[in-house]
């Protein structure tokens, strides 16, 4: 038996979803995705789901969680597993199952510290402490200010091992004329960085500016 990955194997990308306020972030990024036709390795946090009811009036059930997603999503869920955050078995958990990377979308502080510390208490943090030591990219989309220092140097060090820090921050030289529209900014950079090809917002192209008399 050889470690080489089988012909048409599944190789996810992990998204976790954690408690902070911006879901719709993550419903973006899991568009983005899934219409680049990338498969899904999910988890969501305990506390993302009492965010997902209040911000969307989403209830989150393990039991029937393709339903709930595919009416927030808007897509197909067939290529999407959901792995419970309790699940230490699961896939995402070890180092040998193979991924793309993992994007933390919302990543609250608590999420943060966990990843930076190596404490592993849920699945979540233990798939962003794999994803770091198997050097496959981490990005985290941050929600939360302002940050304490604590948070800052837990950053810079998961910045250090090679994660990708990127707080939830729309650029409004781009459509801004809608929430949505500034949400797809940020997903879209979040695919951008990793290099999936989106539509979520038009890339910036420059402009030529005029140059003043005289020159």
């Amino acid at each position: 038996m050889t470690g080489r990955p089988c012909p048409g194997r599944r190789r996810p990308w992990v998204v976790g979803i954690s408690g902070a306020s911006g879901t719709a972030y993550a419903a973006s990024v899991l568009r983005g995705l899934l219409d680049a036709g990338e498969q899904v390795d999910l988890i969501v946090s305990k506390a993302a789901r009492m965010t997902l009811r209040d911000e969307t009036g989403m209830i989150f059930r393990p039991s029937r969680w393709q339903e709930a997603m595919k009416e927030w999503v808007g897509r197909e869920m067939s290529a999407v597993r959901y792995w419970p955050i309790a699940d230490m078995a699961a896939g995402p958990s070890s180092g040998s199952y193979l991924t793309k990377g993992m994007i933390v979308v919302p990543a609250t502080t608590a999420s943060v510290a966990g990843i930076a510390a190596g404490m592993s208490k849920d699945l979540l943090q233990r798939a962003g402490d794999v994803t770091l030591k198997e050097r496959r990219p981490l990005v985290l989309v941050l929600r939360e200010t302002p940050l304490r220092r604590s948070t800052l140097l837990q950053l810079a060090e998961l910045s250090g091992e090679g994660a990708i820090v990127m707080p939830a921050s729309p650029g409004f030289y781009s459509d801004s004329s809608t929430v949505q529209a500034l949400v797809d900014f940020v997903a879209g950079k979040v695919l951008d960085v990793v290099g999936i090809e989106h539509q979520l917002f038009e890339p910036w192209d420059g402009h030529l500016t005029e140059q003043s008399e005289g020159e």
